[in-house]
């Protein structure tokens, strides 16, 4: 059994960008050469992750066809339609049920989003049995565009936060599970993690850990963060084109 299979979350519309991104989901946008999904699955291979489910919806079959055609050498990469929108933590699960992977441990990530972060470093959190559960933390100094996440003083989540400005440690929307917790996220679509699994997960008191970091990362989800994809890409994982 792997230590560790990905999620890539990538089937939303991409409501605010659908005019810069004719005919293509948004993690598909094109950066530096290749789709910004590319880069983030590369990424992943460097850091040892080579199981990858993409869970796709709105254009999957742009997604599908790459990867038939385009291989990342030495990853194992499954792409899992949504029939129809199930949110972000019903996306992840449908994914896992039609992957039918059974690793130790799930992390799941956006597909229009990527931190400089050692991903694997969440696994350490998982040695203490009472942990099953952590959350990538990305400390920034104007939390007001994200919401900040509510911590105490041993580093376990306490709540998210409602969008504030100021400085606070946001949700980076990368997230490690054992995958015996899965069995405990709450039924029923669509299903959220902030507004649905995490407080659930909160009120039967299971133990979410939060790493925190300061690192670079970019969201592509707006006009104004996806023409700079092409710069953090070339100034953070340039690297990464020869290295697959």
């Amino acid at each position: 059994m792997n230590e560790i299979a990905a999620v890539i979350l990538a089937g939303g519309y991409g409501t605010r960008v659908k005019h810069l991104l004719p005919n293509i989901p948004k993690p598909m946008a094109p950066v530096s050469g290749k789709p910004f999904l590319e880069w983030i699955i590369r990424y992943l291979k460097q850091q040892g992750i080579t199981q990858v489910v993409v869970s796709t919806g709105y254009l999957g079959e742009v997604i599908e066809e790459h990867f038939q055609q385009q291989k990342v050498k030495e990853m194992d990469i499954y792409c899992c339609r949504e029939e129809q929108p199930l949110g972000t933590a019903g996306g992840f699960l449908n994914a896992v049920n039609q992957s039918k992977l059974s690793p130790q441990a799930w992390l799941v990530m956006n597909g229009d989003s990527l931190i400089v972060a050692q991903f694997k470093q969440l696994s350490h959190y998982l040695k203490d049995d009472a942990v099953d559960g952590v959350i990538l933390g990305v400390s920034v100094d104007d939390a007001s565009r994200y919401g900040s996440l509510v911590i105490d003083s041993a580093g376990n989540l306490v709540s998210f936060a409602e969008k504030k400005a100021g400085q606070g440690i946001i949700n980076g929307g990368v997230y490690l599970f054992r995958h015996q917790l899965l069995k405990q996220f709450p039924s029923g679509f669509p299903l959220s993690f902030e507004y649905d699994v995490f407080p659930t997960l909160l009120e039967e008191k299971i133990k979410v850990k939060v790493h925190s970091i300061q690192a670079p990362f970019l969201d592509i989800g707006t006009p104004e963060t996806l023409p700079k994809a092409e710069a953090f890409i070339q100034e953070n994982f340039n690297y990464l084109r020869e290295l697959c």
